[in-house]
């Protein structure tokens, strides 16, 4: 497939293409900021920003084309006529809806296998490892960058494919009822993966069973040739009558994918899978269960995308590093020493259960210390869920001071053991000062774990003033200091 006149042509038939100049290859950008050379700058107008004002730094920033709105063109003006010249200008009536035009079109012009996965925790994770399968069997892929939560996240993914690949993966997240419709028709996967149902986003997709069945849409364009794979170990996944073929994981033997005999010690996991009837022992670095599950659920995948056995188990072997998910990170001399587990990047209850039981199984000589922040999207349960996260540290006996940041962490406090060193602050700036104070020893161990908006708020900004690191995401500076708050 050539990104050429014909195809915009025949995708977006009532455009105005001005210019000759295309790119080998799509690239689209919708921040200005972000701009790559080569990019095509989608200009968006939103609630707050109008993408059309900022075309010409878009264009300072080295893209080669302009998608824009036809009653914003004004805005072409701000450009000299001889750069823009040279650029690749198309002018269409609504730029967001033409995006998603040109995504489809492109999509519909590869055939080969598309793995789309969608759940309420682990679609990163299971995502990434099977990346790392991919990677460790040369299979040629392309691999979405974050979540697919909106059209616009999903076509810019989508438009990243390209005829050497073999394989593309796309991770579809979704907080409101309607949304997997949409991703769905427009990713149209041929594999479609459900990590699992839980309680997340709930103010937007209601109780489990609503979540699952927004999430079982992912196989809505599925056909008898089209494969799903599902938890086989949660009855609102596993006992449903599907048109398509299915493949369950887990640990129930009726799962065609399984983990038996998970072990945890050491700083180490091992445990056995079997995959339609090949047997393997497994063994990872890690505390964290999950982990298990989500190479599980990608060994799945790959064994379905026909990588070899050996492949895959050596691709499950290599470490996993995800910004904000189980991150180690150094902590500033100011502070002590010792380590700070970063795994705020999200917080449903599932997902704290298993990072806290992660922190249990963690082989540390000092102490282990808990900064927990408010889950968010639980809806009318938000007090009720708090309340058990409380419970549930009586099941972290190791854990000897906790931190809770926000408004809904107050229930927690209500619940948990009454023998547990436990603060209450309403901030982030309010819970570094308390840090700084603490005096840190080499041995410590920081968990880190909170709703942060997509790690973009919150206890993000607590990290990035406590680490030493170069792997922290592009925030606004916090407006106070580390060395203000110790004063």
């Amino acid at each position: 497939m050539h990104f050429d006149r014909r195809f915009l042509s025949t995708a977006l038939p009532n455009a105005e293409i001005i210019g000759d100049v295309f790119p080998a290859q799509p690239s689209i950008a919708v921040d200005s900021r972000k701009v790559r050379l080569g990019d095509i700058f989608v200009a968006i107008k939103g609630a707050q920003h109008n993408g059309h004002e900022f075309i010409d730094i878009a264009v300072e920033n080295g893209c080669v084309g302009l998608l824009v709105a036809q009653d914003q063109a004004v805005y072409l003006n701000k450009i000299n006529p001889e750069i823009l010249n040279q650029l690749l200008i198309i002018i269409v009536p609504d730029t967001v809806p033409a995006l998603v035009q040109l995504a489809r079109a492109w999509r519909a012009s590869f055939n080969y296998p598309v793995v789309g996965i969608t759940g309420s925790v682990g679609k990163t994770s299971t995502k990434e490892i099977l990346s790392q399968i991919l990677k460790t069997a040369g299979v040629s892929h392309c691999v979405s960058k974050g979540n697919l939560n909106t059209l616009v996240g999903a076509s810019i993914s989508l438009l990243q494919m390209r005829a050497e690949h073999k394989v593309a993966i796309f991770e579809i997240g979704i907080s409101q009822r309607g949304e997997m419709d949409e991703l769905a028709d427009l990713v149209r996967p041929t594999i479609g993966l459900i990590t699992s149902v839980g309680h997340s986003h709930m103010d937007g997709l209601g109780l489990p069973a609503d979540i699952a069945a927004e999430k079982r849409k992912i196989f809505k364009f599925f056909s008898e040739s089209n494969i799903g794979i599902i938890n086989g170990d949660q009855p609102l996944l596993a006992n449903i009558a599907y048109t398509h073929p299915v493949v369950r994981f887990g640990l129930k033997t009726t799962s065609q994918i399984q983990v038996r005999k998970i072990m945890i010690e050491h700083g180490k996991i091992s445990c056995k899978l079997k995959i339609y009837g090949h047997k393997f022992d497994l063994e990872i670095n890690g505390t964290h269960r999950s982990r298990v599950f989500n190479s599980l659920a990608a060994a799945g995948v790959a064994y379905l995308l026909e990588v070899p056995i050996d492949k895959i188990i050596a691709g499950l072997k290599q470490d996993l590093a995800l910004t904000g998910r189980m991150e180690q990170k150094q902590l500033k001399p100011e502070f002590g020493s010792g380590l700070l587990i970063d795994d705020c990047y999200n917080a449903g209850p599932e997902s704290v259960k298993a990072a806290l039981l992660a922190l249990e199984k963690l082989p540390v000589k000092g102490r282990k210390i808990l900064i927990f922040g408010d889950m968010y999207e639980l809806g009318t349960e938000s007090n009720f869920w708090h309340r058990q996260i409380g419970r549930f540290l009586q099941k972290a006996t190791s854990i000897s001071y906790v931190l809770l940041v926000g408004e809904q962490v107050k229930f927690v406090k209500q619940t948990a053991p009454v023998t547990l060193n436990i603060d209450l602050v309403l901030d982030w700036q309010a819970a570094l000062h308390l840090l700084a104070k603490l005096k840190l020893q080499s041995n410590d161990v920081i968990l880190v774990k909170g709703s942060t908006h997509g790690y973009t708020s919150g206890l993000v900004y607590l990290i990035n003033q406590m680490t030493l690191t170069n792997s922290k995401p592009n925030l606004i500076k916090p407006a106070v200091s580390v060395k203000e708050l110790m004063i």
